[in-house]
C-alpha cells in the first residue's frame, strides 16, 4: 500500500484543476458524502472512503471521449498520492472500459455511490422547489422502480448495496442523507 500523502483538501484542488464543468465538481462532492456516510454506517474509514468518492472522476474531462482510459488517466494522476486501493477502485468503477472487476467492499459502495447520487440528484430537480430538503425516501423509491426516470442512474449499480450487506431502503436511505447534508453545497 502507498502512503497517503494527499489530503482532503489538496484532493479537492487537484479535482477543481482537472474538472472545470461546475456539475461534474457537484456530482464529485455527492459521490464523496455518499461515501463517508456508507463507510461510517458499515465501519470502515471515512476517509479512505470519502478521498475515494472525491478522486473517482478525476480523469472524467480528459476522458469523456475515450472512456477505455477513465480510470486509467486517474491512476497516473494520482498514483504517488493515494493508496493503492483507492486506485483501484477508480479503475474498477469503470469495469466496461478498464477490465477491472470490483471485488472489494469499498470498490462495490463505489459504484453503487456513483450510480445514486444521480438519482438523488434528479429526484430532487422534479420537486416543486427542486430542493433535496422535500424528497422522502418513499419518492425516492418510486422513482427507483421507474426505469424511465434517470436512465443514466444504472440501478443494478446501485444494487451492489446487497452486496454491501444493506436493503436498498437502506442504501437509498443513507444516500439521500448524505446529500441532504450538502445541500448547500449541492444548491439543492
Amino acid at each position: 500500500m502507498n502512503v497517503l500523502v494527499l489530503s482532503r483538501d489538496e484532493a479537492e484542488k487537484l479535482v477543481n484543476k482537472y474538472i472545470s464543468k461546475r456539475n461534474w465538481r457537484l456530482h464529485i462532492l455527492a459521490v464523496e458524502a455518499i461515501m463517508r456516510n456508507l463507510a461510517k454506517h458499515l465501519g470502515e474509514d471515512e476517509e479512505l472512503w470519502g478521498l475515494t468518492g472525491l478522486l473517482h472522476d478525476i480523469d472524467f474531462e480528459m476522458t469523456e471521449k475515450t472512456p477505455e482510459r477513465h480510470g486509467l488517466e486517474a491512476e497516473n494522476l494520482l498514483k504517488d498520492l493515494v493508496p493503492s486501493e483507492v486506485l483501484h477502485a477508480i479503475k474498477a468503477h469503470n469495469p466496461e472500459h478498464t477490465g477491472i472487476e470490483p471485488t472489494t467492499i469499498m470498490e462495490k459502495a463505489l459504484i453503487a455511490s456513483d450510480a445514486v447520487s444521480g438519482l438523488v440528484v434528479a429526484t430532487a430537480l422534479v420537486m416543486p422547489s427542486k430542493k433535496l430538503r422535500e424528497v422522502k425516501l418513499d419518492t425516492l423509491k418510486r422513482k427507483f422502480k421507474d426505469k424511465s426516470f434517470a436512465r443514466g442512474a444504472k440501478r443494478n449499480r446501485i444494487m451492489l448495496c446487497e452486496e454491501l450487506g444493506l436493503s436498498l431502503d437502506e442504501f437509498l436511505g443513507i444516500a439521500l442523507e448524505s446529500l441532504k447534508g450538502i445541500s448547500e453545497k449541492l444548491g439543492l
